[in-house]
């Protein structure tokens, strides 16, 4: 994986008066404010993406910040505009953020054009672009060519698409002298410290809803870690593979073989899957309508009429015990439907655990990040909260992420 070997900002030279574009992560969620106009509920990406643009903008580069949000069908769509998200990017910087309202466009020209040393810019989503997302080399490279043409510089900052063959992440790259920006260093830092002779005990946290997002992780830290925790959603094929019942829970039938075969390994190779003792079920999926009846049931006996929708109390302390007792730690994926608050404990224990680690504690982006500050977590308790859940686990599977490859060539 490359790494250490691509350009730093520092490799840009002097870039006062020059025209940085800036691949940023800012792919926030999003809800409809009282005045009916759009309100970010978790700005983390945004706080992230602000070292970066403000070290580029005090070197007295003009700074000009690509990003997506959501997923648009490759044309304009005010529901995923970014104009609130560069008003958030303003307020953090301190300073006027202009907004172009279009991506290679006349605004855009304009706008960048306008920028003087040290002034920030945010383009339209990228994606509103239909060449950003094209599996076509040709016309993602067309559209890479007219973002180049905004800039004499790219920093590739936004982690949490380095996974994905895009224009504004990958193809940019070959038109431009490009460098990887401090979030992105910082990130591939802890990953292959993760990777490369991590110190022990090694524990991996997984959960989320399912084992097919988690296979090739799993496959690949069977050989590096020495405790797998399994909670969440996924962790009722595991407890299928053990011949036990899970009432209505989340099932993935056709995976359960592949559990199984997980298991005989943990076996063979002498790394354990520590699966939940209890778990906390309902009658139902927690909706607005209805208050939750959670009770506590054993996690091989789980009532036909139930689904599991939490790891359970004595499960809750045996997986932060774990925790607590390791000098490396990955987390990735909550433990329990954590947004419903009597759902929300197992996942609680396990990041009030992970705050506690002597070592590396790294909470691996996605749902895990928006947990911890969903419960109220400080972030700063914590060694590294990841700003891209799926990069983290394409890098923990051994694969090639595209937009760094790219910066090495």
């Amino acid at each position: 994986m490359a790494g250490h070997d691509v350009a730093d900002i520092d490799s840009l030279g002097d870039l006062r008066g020059k025209r940085v574009l800036v691949r940023s992560d800012l792919n926030v969620p999003l809800d409809t404010a009282p005045d009916g106009g759009a309100r970010i509920t978790d700005d983390g990406r945004v706080r992230a993406s602000v070292p970066t643009i403000r070290r580029l903008a005090e070197a007295g580069a003009r700074v000009v910040v690509m990003a997506h949000l959501g997923r648009p069908k490759g044309e304009p769509d005010p529901a995923y505009s970014l104009r609130p998200v560069a008003a958030r990017l303003g307020e953090l910087l301190g300073s006027d953020v202009a907004f172009a309202t279009d991506t290679v466009g006349e605004s855009a020209t304009e706008t960048v054009a306008g920028l003087d040393d040290g002034q920030v810019a945010v383009l339209e989503n990228v994606r509103f672009n239909p060449g950003e997302t094209s599996k076509e080399d040709e016309i993602r490279g067309a559209f890479a060519s007219e973002l180049a043409k905004l800039g004499d510089a790219f920093v590739s900052d936004g982690f949490g698409v380095v996974h994905r063959k895009q224009a504004s992440v990958y193809d940019i790259a070959l038109h431009l002298p490009s460098a990887m920006g401090g979030l992105v260093a910082a990130e591939v830092d802890v990953l292959r410290r993760l990777t490369h002779d991590p110190e022990r005990p090694y524990v991996v946290v997984l959960g989320g809803s399912k084992v097919s997002d988690k296979l090739g992780v799993i496959d690949n830290l069977m050989g590096q870690a020495d405790r797998l925790l399994i909670g969440g959603g996924m962790v009722f094929t595991f407890l299928k593979a053990q011949g036990h019942e899970v009432g209505s829970s989340l099932l993935e039938d056709d995976q359960v073989d592949t559990c199984r075969d997980y298991l005989a390994r943990a076996d063979e190779t002498g790394v354990e899957i520590v699966l939940p003792t209890d778990v906390v079920v309902d009658t139902a999926f927690p909706s607005g309508d209805r208050e939750p009846q959670p009770r506590v049931v054993a996690a091989d006996a789980i009532p036909a009429d139930s689904l599991g929708l939490d790891i359970g109390p004595e499960s809750g302390a045996a997986f932060a015990d774990a925790v607590r007792a390791a000098r490396t730690v990955f987390w990735n994926g909550p433990m329990g439907v954590f947004e419903t608050p009597a759902f929300a404990d197992g996942t609680r224990a396990v990041a009030q655990a992970l705050t506690e680690v002597d070592g590396l504690s790294v909470v691996g982006g996605g749902d895990s990040a928006a947990a911890v500050r969903t419960l109220g977590f400080d972030e700063a308790a914590f060694g590294h909260i990841s700003t891209g859940g799926g990069a983290s686990l394409e890098y923990l599977e051994g694969t090639e992420l595209p937009g760094i490859a790219v910066l090495s060539r």
